[in-house]
């Protein structure tokens, strides 16, 4: 129905400024989604391109998310501002009373300073800037109008900026690396190229909604034991037979869920690398589709990049803290060194420890987030991983797609069960708490009732 009242709009407005009467009215031009899901595609084939680690790409994701929704929120009364609700977030820049600004551009043009601010790559995201404002001007945007809205999403930007700046992110880049231990239960870099641990300091990123790092601390992992019969080894067991015994279907789930933003290859010589989306960036391919299927309007569809992108980074904070508290050993390790020295995995394993599984942590709680906002059952078709040569698969419901997500590194032959199922349940607790303490409506309204 939105699009069809928009679609005669249009016609309104083209036919009265045929006649060269009165001016045309831009605002319904620019009420347009695709400002923000075209913008969130270039920054995330930018995090492709630049190969940002998961939890960096989930930070390199939500500061943006946050920045556009708070330069669009003085236009819907019925929206409220996220200052307060996140930690230490003061109140943001307002527009200036008694003055005409276009908000979708103020907003989109907050969403383009953060995210060129936190990659490498800038010039990706200029080139793609001047394209876009064009069209902001093309569609009849007042000069004035114009350059006040391009001031106010700049001071909404430079506002979450100065916020981001005091995350902790530039402090851990200092911090020591990992160093590698001997004990059997410890992470140990895994083949082919032996990379040193991702993150490890990641816990003292300063978290969004969660109250801290260590919140939501799943239970023990298994203990260590590789002698046979013990529960451990059955665990290793499970992984090294699923993955020897893999039928079609389920080698196609885990190339689908891959999400490993840098594969190595070798042959012979010669080592070359594919990159691709990570997972915090399949969610958020995931976000796009149903926003368009939902036929969600402008700022609704921030708000639901900014619930998601919320629930991812603090579900990376929460998964990381895990990781490098138990350091805990890949299958990979210990089944070359005790059941076969010349096993690989389906998919290569990640270069950080094993528990708890990061995509069944982020998939639950980004979950979660939708399920508040659309709803379940939902069906939808997951077609994120197109453009990496795999074909779309379809999914009943949100948990549906992060049930599979979770279950498709045992399949990738990377993680034991207890850290696909405590990962989900330690998921559901970070998003279920973001869903109860954060607000974005005056009224507690969810999209799908």
């Amino acid at each position: 129905m939105r699009k069809l009242k928009l679609f005669f709009a249009l016609l309104l407005l083209i036919a009265v400024s045929g006649c060269n009467t009165v001016p045309v009215d831009y605002a319904v031009a620019v009420e347009d989604p695709n400002f923000i899901h075209r913008s969130m595609q270039q920054l995330t084939d930018v995090i492709v391109h630049d190969i940002f680690s998961p939890p960096v790409a989930s930070r390199v994701y939500v500061y943006p998310s946050i920045a556009a929704y708070e330069a669009m929120v003085p236009s819907r009364p019925e929206f409220i501002t996220l200052a307060g609700q996140l930690t230490a977030l003061h109140p943001t820049p307002q527009p200036e009373e008694g003055q005409e600004y276009c908000f979708p551009l103020a907003s989109t043009h907050a969403f383009l300073i953060v995210g060129k601010a936190l990659v490498f790559s800038e010039d990706k995201m200029e080139a793609f800037e001047e394209k876009v404002y064009e069209e902001f001007r093309a569609a009849g945007v007042p000069r004035a109008v114009f350059e006040r809205s391009m001031a106010y999403g700049k001071q909404v930007a430079e506002h979450i900026l100065a916020w981001a700046d005091k995350d902790n992110y530039k402090e851990t880049r200092t911090f020591p690396k990992y160093t590698v231990r001997d004990e059997l239960e410890a992470w140990k870099p895994t083949p082919p190229d032996y990379m040193e641990g991702i993150e490890p300091h990641w816990n003292k990123i300063r978290p969004f909604v969660v109250d801290s790092a260590t919140q939501f601390i799943p239970a023990r992992p298994t203990q260590v034991d590789m002698e046979e019969g013990s529960p451990f080894y059955d665990e290793v067991l499970e992984v090294y037979e699923t993955a020897k015994n893999l039928t079609e279907e389920q080698k196609e789930i885990a190339e689908f869920w891959d999400c490993n933003p840098y594969v190595s290859h070798h042959q012979g010589h010669v080592m070359f690398a594919t990159k691709k989306i990570t997972p915090g960036g399949h969610w958020v391919g995931i976000t796009k589709i149903v926003s368009k299927k939902s036929d969600l309007d402008m700022m609704e569809t921030l708000e639901a990049y900014a619930r998601v992108s919320i629930s991812l980074a603090d579900a990376f904070i929460s998964c990381w803290d895990e990781k490098w508290r138990s350091i805990y050993v890949r299958p990979e390790t210990l089944i070359n060194q005790f059941i076969d020295e010349d096993w690989v995995p389906l998919l290569q394993t990640p270069p950080f420890p094993e528990y708890t599984s990061g995509h069944s942590v982020i998939s639950a709680s980004a979950a979660t987030a939708l399920t508040h906002l659309l709803g379940e059952p939902y069906l939808f078709i997951d077609s994120t991983e197109v453009a990496y040569g795999l074909p779309p698969r379809t999914f009943e419901s949100f948990f549906d797609a992060s049930k599979e997500a979770a279950i498709s590194r045992l399949y990738g032959g990377i993680h034991y069960m207890p850290a696909i199922n405590n990962g989900v349940e330690q998921g559901k607790l970070v998003g279920n708490f973001i869903v109860e303490n954060l607000r974005t409506r005056r009224e507690a309204v969810s999209l799908h009732q």
